[in-house]
């Protein structure tokens, strides 16, 4: 999902292909970043409008990769680090989402009846500051589950006998709904996510690459301007 900003595009291109010297390529290129640095600002801050408190790893799931006067080309683009399956993509351009690392992790481990396509927080799940359920939780249900992608971090006898006041967590065989359920040391129960077999399907909402194509087409010719004249005035004083 990336967006990549070229000369040819900007409606100036022949224009500019007529002039030469490396003062020049410079300048085009000081303006693509600029515009690329402009579109990025727009896509974190529509991410802003569209989700309820993104996190820092959602808003920063793009990057600038920066134009040269050799390349003269500008891109926003995921960063190497976000996967071929961040959820991003989905929101983009809606559709069904594949699972993510801790579904399949619980998909592969629980001997549960069915595919576990959806994991939904529940009523009782600990959420973050950002509303999500939190990496702390998920990692001892992980653990209590013996899901964890490294077995030595699944919970022991040793460990349950060590960390009696701690809640343990399970999922029934039958008789409750299906998903993982909580017992704090005090013997309450509660479910803290449900375990669906339904593919979670999103419509599209975040419109990235209308709203950065918009952003670039206006912000383009004003660096553009900009830097060329700086480049006019350098070359008056010389």
């Amino acid at each position: 999902m990336d967006l990549s900003l070229r000369m040819e595009d900007s409606g100036i291109g022949k224009a500019l292909a007529q002039l030469s010297g490396p003062d020049l390529r410079r300048a085009v290129s000081w303006a693509l970043n600029d515009t690329a640095q402009d579109v990025l600002g727009h896509v974190q801050e529509r991410m802003g409008q569209v989700f309820d408190r993104p996190t820092p790893f959602t808003k920063n799931a793009f990057m600038v990769w920066r134009s040269t006067p050799q390349t003269l080309e500008a891109a926003v683009q995921e960063r190497p680090s976000v996967g071929a399956r961040h959820y991003l993509k989905v929101q983009e351009r809606g559709g069904p989402r594949g699972r993510t690392g801790f579904e399949t992790l619980l998909d592969r481990r629980l001997s549960f009846a069915g595919d576990i396509r959806s994991v939904i927080p529940a009523d009782n799940a600990r959420l973050d500051a950002y509303g999500n359920w939190s990496r702390g939780e998920r990692n001892q249900v992980l653990s209590a589950l013996q899901a964890q992608g490294d077995a030595r971090a699944n919970t022991t006898a040793g460990s349950k006998q060590r960390n009696r006041r701690r809640a343990s967590y399970f999922v029934p065989k039958a008789g409750l709904t299906p998903g993982v359920y909580k017992r704090t040391a005090g013997g309450q129960l509660g479910i803290v996510a449900v375990l669906s077999p339904k593919v979670p399907v999103y419509q599209q909402r975040l419109g990235f690459y209308e709203g950065a194509e918009d952003v670039a087409r206006v912000k383009l010719p004003q660096h553009l301007g900009r830097t060329l004249g700086r480049l006019a005035a350098k070359r008056r004083a010389a």
